[in-house]
């Protein structure tokens, strides 16, 4: 029943449980796989990404995890990986040589004019402010530089996975009701699920906000276009608490269907495969 989840956060990054607590609650919810994906360290501390001090820890722990619950669940170990600048991304050596079964590329931060890493994922409030004083309220040239810096990922590589491709969609429609029908927006739009398509990458629709705010992320305007380019997709929830691990799963998967997919990607036994989408009821 397309019970999986391979974008989760623990305690080793701002998730607010640990690991084991993920892998009680997935299994008593069902689950048949379940993926760790910790922020990964960036060059400079921060609230809410993994110091490279503790990777020993993280790796260990879920290996003995994972021979602890061996037989019920599949569990698997990634990071989500920022993005950040040619010397911070996916593609590094350092991210490279970890022993992961995958990662997903993320953007979170920007630079400003002066040189400051700013981020940007933050609620529709703060998202507000931080445009009218970091970016002088040019509401386009942030969108267009989130975009540059997701296609700029792209390229470089060393990920399988887009994490929430077009988060900023959300906070963008509240500064400025009517984005996502401008014909600007919708062309970048396109043309970055187009190169996503072109570089085989998989994209994850991302149902963290489901309940909240009503969205996934990308946004499910483009779903039927993320179907026609040929894009492979998995849905995950960005859990950061374990009660969290399924929201918006039933939705997310109606919502593909209505587009046009049959099946979502699946880790089975160390390997994506396509899984039929099975066990949901009604459109």
């Amino acid at each position: 029943m397309n019970l999986t989840n391979y974008h989760s956060h623990c305690l080793y990054c701002d998730g607010r449980a640990g690991m084991e607590d993920f892998v009680r609650f997935a299994l008593s919810k069902g689950f048949t796989s379940y993926g760790f994906s910790s922020h990964a360290p960036l060059p400079f501390p921060t609230a809410w990404t993994m110091e490279w001090d503790n990777m020993d820890d993280y790796l260990a722990e879920f290996h003995r995890l994972k021979a602890k619950y061996a037989g019920r669940i599949e569990l698997y170990v990634g990071l989500e990986i920022d993005y950040l600048n040619e010397e911070s991304n996916p593609a590094i050596r350092r991210f490279r040589e970890l022993p992961l079964d995958y990662r997903i590329g993320s953007v979170h931060l920007l630079y400003n004019d002066v040189g400051e890493v700013v981020d940007i994922d933050v609620p529709a409030d703060a998202f507000r402010q931080l445009v009218d004083r970091q970016f002088g309220g040019d509401l386009e040239r942030v969108v267009r530089l989130y975009y540059a810096r997701l296609t700029r990922m792209l390229e470089l590589g060393g990920f399988d996975i887009v994490g929430h491709a077009d988060k900023m969609h959300y906070n963008a429609v509240c500064y400025r009701p009517g984005l996502l029908d401008e014909p600007w927006y919708d062309e970048l739009v396109r043309t970055y699920f187009a190169e996503i398509a072109h570089r085989g990458y998989q994209v994850e629709v991302n149902t963290k906000s489901w309940h909240e705010l009503g969205t996934f992320f990308p946004n499910e305007r483009y779903f039927s276009l993320l179907h026609d380019l040929g894009i492979r997709v998995q849905v995950n929830s960005d859990a950061h608490y374990p009660e969290r691990i399924d929201n918006g799963r039933p939705e997310a998967l109606k919502a593909l269907r209505r587009a046009g997919y049959t099946a979502v990607m699946e880790m089975v036994r160390g390997e994506w495969k396509e899984q039929g989408i099975t066990g949901i009821a009604g459109r």
